[in-house]
Formats: C-alpha cells, sequence, structure tokens
C-alpha cells in the first residue's frame, strides 16, 4: 500500500511539472506570436512624418500661468512661429505635397486662406447683447464653428472662439494633450468675454469634445462664484460618452512608448490634407476625451447629490444625428438629459433618410438602434425628432417628444442617407467642406469629393469620401438657435 502512495504520489508531481511545463511552453509560444503579430503590425501602418513626431514647447500648459485673454495670444504667437520654424520651413515643395497641409503654398495650407483658422479668434461689437464663447473638438480648429461666429457676430454677439491646446498645429501634439490643460483655456475665454460685455449675458456653444469642456466649466460655476455662470449652452454632437473600449487604449500607447515602437501611440496615420484639421489621430486623444467624460459625470453626480444651495442648471439645446459613430447618442440621452435635473433642456435628433432606408442597404443593428433612440421616453426634457419617418412626400417633420408638431418644408438631398458626427455644424455653404453650391475654395475642397476607381489608388481613404461633411438642415438649426438666445433670424 505504502509503495502504491509512493507512485501516486510521484506520479501527481510528474503529472503537476509537466503541465506547468507545458503552460509555461503555451506562454511562450503565445508571447512570441504576439511579438511577431505585432511587429507585422506596426511595419503595415504607413511612415510617421515630422508633423508626427515633432516637439512644440511654446504649446500652452496649465503651468504656465497665463490667466489672460492677451497673455494667450501671445503665447500662441511664439507657438506659431515655433511651428513654422520646426515644420514649415523643412517641407519641400513637390508634386507629392501639393495637397499637404504642412507644405508652403500647397492647396492645403492654411495660409492660402484670408484668415488662419487654426487660431484663436474674437469678433467684437460695440454695445453687445451677449457674449458667445466657441469651443471646437479634438483634433479639430475654430474653423469648425467660424459661421456660427459670423452669424452670431452680426446679431450683435460678442463673439470669442478658443484654439484648445495640441490642436491646429501639429497632430503630433496629441500625444501629450491633456484635458485640464484646454479645461483651464475656457476659463481664459470666458473671462475674456466677461471682461468685454459687462453683465450682458454669457453662452458657450461646444461641438464634440467641445461641450464636454463646457459642461465641465458649467459645474464648476455652479459651485465657484468668481467663475461666470453660463445662461444657456449650445451643443453640436456632444461628447458625453465614447467606445466601450476607451478605457483600454491608453495601453496601446503606454506598450508602444516600452518598447519603443513610436506608430503605436496612433490610432491612425493619414495623410495631412485638411488645412484645419488633423486626419492623423493619437491614442492618447481619444483617452482625454474619456478622461474628461469621466470627469463630468462625476461632476453631475455631486451636483445631483446637492440639497442645499444648490443652483438652477443653465438651459441647454444640443444638436446631433440619430447615426454617430464618434460619440455614444444613447449616452447623450441617458447620461446627461436623463440625469440633469427637470428643466429647459432640448436635444435635437436628425433621423435617417428613411425614403433611403427602404432600399435595405442600411444595417440592420442600426436600425435597431434607431428604433431605441426613437422610443426614448422624455419627461424631463423635450426631444425633438427631425425625420421624415410618416412623410408621404418624402417632406420633413419635427416630432416632440413622439408627437408630431410640425412640417419644415424640407427633404433630403438626392443620395445622401444620413447625417453624420462632423456634418452638424459645417453649412452647405461652407468653402471647405460644403456642397456644390458653396463658394470656391482659396485651397483644396472637401465636401463633395465624387471619385469612383480602385480603392487603393488614391491617398484619400474610401471612408473619407464616403463621410457626409456638411448639414443640409444647418439653416434650421441657426433658427433653432437664434430662438434660443432670443435673437431674430433676418
Amino acid at each position: 500500500m505504502s509503495l502504491m502512495n509512493n507512485f501516486l504520489v510521484s506520479a501527481s508531481w510528474w503529472s503537476i511539472k509537466k503541465a506547468t511545463w507545458l503552460a509555461w511552453l503555451s506562454l511562450l509560444g503565445f508571447i512570441i506570436v504576439s511579438i511577431l503579430a505585432l511587429t507585422l503590425y506596426i511595419r503595415s501602418l504607413p511612415s510617421l512624418s515630422l508633423w508626427h513626431t515633432v516637439t512644440l514647447k511654446n504649446e500652452f500648459t496649465r503651468h504656465l500661468n497665463i490667466k489672460s485673454f492677451d497673455a494667450y495670444l501671445a503665447q500662441e504667437e511664439k507657438l506659431f512661429k515655433e511651428l513654422d520654424d520646426k515644420v514649415y520651413a523643412k517641407s519641400i515643395e513637390n508634386k507629392v505635397n501639393k495637397v499637404n497641409r504642412y507644405s508652403r503654398n500647397s492647396f492645403a495650407d492654411p495660409k492660402r486662406w484670408e484668415q488662419n483658422w487654426n487660431r484663436t479668434f474674437e469678433l467684437p461689437v460695440e454695445n453687445p447683447k451677449m457674449g458667445v464663447l466657441l469651443l471646437h473638438g479634438m483634433s479639430d480648429s475654430p474653423y469648425s464653428l467660424h459661421t456660427q461666429a459670423e452669424l452670431l457676430h452680426k446679431k450683435g454677439v460678442y463673439v470669442v472662439a478658443m484654439r484648445l491646446p495640441g490642436h491646429g498645429t501639429v497632430p503630433a501634439a496629441l500625444k501629450s494633450l491633456n484635458w485640464e490643460d484646454m479645461a483651464a483655456v475656457v476659463k481664459i475665454g470666458m473671462k475674456r468675454l466677461k471682461e468685454k460685455v459687462g453683465n450682458q449675458a454669457l453662452y458657450i456653444m461646444g461641438y464634440s469634445t467641445g461641450a464636454a469642456l463646457a459642461l465641465h466649466y458649467t459645474f464648476q460655476a455652479l459651485d465657484d462664484e468668481n467663475l461666470t455662470l453660463p445662461k444657456g449652452l449650445i451643443f453640436y454632437s456632444p461628447a458625453i460618452g465614447v467606445s466601450k473600449m476607451a478605457p483600454y487604449a491608453v495601453w496601446q500607447s503606454r506598450l508602444g512608448k516600452f518598447f519603443s515602437l513610436d506608430k503605436m501611440e496612433w490610432n491612425s496615420i493619414e495623410p495631412e490634407y485638411d488645412p484645419f484639421k488633423y486626419n492623423s489621430f493619437a491614442v492618447n486623444a481619444g483617452d482625454q476625451v474619456y478622461r474628461l467624460c469621466e470627469e463630468v459625470q462625476k461632476q453631475l453626480t455631486a451636483y445631483k447629490a446637492k440639497t442645499e444651495n444648490v443652483k438652477p442648471f443653465p438651459p441647454l439645446i444640443g444638436f446631433q444625428s440619430i447615426i454617430d459613430n464618434t460619440v455614444s447618442v444613447s449616452d447623450t440621452i441617458n447620461l446627461l438629459y436623463r440625469r440633469l435635473p427637470k428643466g429647459d433642456h432640448t436635444i435635437v435628433l436628425f433621423d435617417i433618410n428613411n425614403n433611403f432606408s427602404q432600399h435595405l442597404l442600411v444595417k440592420q443593428n442600426a436600425l435597431d438602434a434607431i428604433v431605441t433612440i426613437k422610443e426614448t421616453n422624455a419627461t424631463d426634457f423635450n426631444l425633438d425628432l427631425v425625420t421624415d419617418m410618416h412623410s408621404k412626400t418624402n417632406s420633413i417633420q419635427l416630432f416632440r417628444n413622439r408627437k408630431q408638431v410640425e412640417d419644415l418644408g424640407l427633404s433630403w438631398p438626392q443620395n445622401l442617407f444620413s447625417l453624420s458626427h462632423v456634418a452638424m455644424p459645417i453649412s452647405m455653404l461652407d468653402p471647405l467642406y460644403g456642397s456644390t453650391k458653396a463658394p470656391k475654395s482659396p485651397g483644396i475642397q472637401l465636401g463633395h469629393l465624387s471619385m469612383y476607381g480602385e480603392s487603393s489608388v488614391l491617398q484619400i481613404s474610401p471612408a473619407a469620401i464616403l463621410r457626409q461633411r456638411w448639414n443640409p438642415f444647418s439653416n434650421y438649426i441657426e433658427k433653432r438657435i437664434l430662438d434660443f438666445l432670443h435673437l431674430e433670424k433676418e
């Protein structure tokens, strides 16, 4: 019996050792295969260019102790001088670079435009009726809201449009960007407006990440008497919720830094042919949007938990495509509008072209998501749906909280099946991103690219050509904004 026990013990130890050895061997194999796969993936990515690697030392950070608008402009002047010296001065003018943003005199050179919209700007007015701060989105520039700036200025509004840190220069700046620096710039912009308009009302208009920054500032102003509380908020495609994988994406960048694999710090490496928006996107940029969204949720929770001396949250109106591949529409509804205390808050959603969807080309999961959103039971806010879903004549109607309100006298342009995240704030008459009816651009025109052929030939990806860049309903949105601000539309 003792001999049998010894045999069983020996056999057990042998089995454990063998299993352990096999486990280590499997792990080693997995590591080797992963490294090989990673190496192949890295090699398949496009090469990094100067604008993906250069460091600009004069970018604003909150640690510079810059508090005034004029000081921010002075720092920005140094930054763009450094950009000229480190990037534009080293660019080569040749046929390949004719549509390169960082090649002087190219079709994508921002300096072809009468104004370089990559920079902070203000539109002063005597005896302003109010002040509006404009905040652009991630990888974007003040250009995205310049049409709104000009509209408001004509109505007697003092406008300030801030260039957020990390933007308007080189996509490499997105690798070291952090949301706290962007939040600091919001305070500088609001302080400037307060100085210029005195006791008149201040509003914030935010696009995508700019909307999240506006929320962050508003919650701070609700607690801090030294900050001016905006009288209202206007959002385009607000970044309230992002991809569920966002918390883990940062590890890609960290691994890239650890193994000195610079390409791993990027979600996409693309040709830079847009004069006022980066095409390449750093992993860190997405991570910062996620962190900002998380911080806003914490602020919202703290605000809702208060029972004494609670200031009312200012009225909010937002405009968003019911299909948005950049941010989550359901999170906009559930994590913002549903969580705000009852008030004069409205989300205006633009449905897909239902006439187009009858051709059965729309994915079923997209249709299911749309149905879920349309069935939202809005009680503490207004859910306005701009849609042709029940129209026999393809005319577009407004439904408020699932009840028809009016026929808007609008219709979908031919061959357009939906709006997009990037199209929401853009007029069809925008010279860069607009339709064929737009004025001639001084350089490249990206709004109506209609090119057909083999997909591997062009520098521009098929997805970039397909994505809608302008909003055919921008005039309707302008009317809603002017109504919200109690300004007349001429």
